[in-house]
């Protein structure tokens, strides 16, 4: 399940997200989201693991959890595969 961390705050690294996460299983991936021009945070990522039951544990444990000066903001990605597909066919 792919998961979508928002609210994070500028200071913690890739690194930090990655350990949190694993603490509840077995992690994929992560990636922090930044910027092209800076190299600094975005204030999201996403989050990769591939058991169901971890991952939403994980959702449930992190989401409102204080993280250095932000409260994360964690829940399932929508998954941009089946959009692109739904909004490809609709007529404007």
């Amino acid at each position: 399940m792919q998961i979508l961390i928002r609210n994070i705050d500028r200071s913690v690294t890739e690194e930090e997200i990655h350990e949190l996460f694993r603490k509840h299983g077995k992690v994929k991936s992560c990636d922090l989201v930044l910027d092209e021009k800076t190299g600094g945070s975005k204030g999201f990522g996403f989050v990769e693991m591939p058991e169901l039951g971890e991952a939403i544990k994980a959702i449930e444990e992190l989401n409102g959890m204080k993280l250095k000066a932000s409260t994360l903001r964690v829940k399932r990605a929508a998954n941009s595969t089946i959009l692109k597909k739904q909004t490809k066919h609709k007529p404007f």
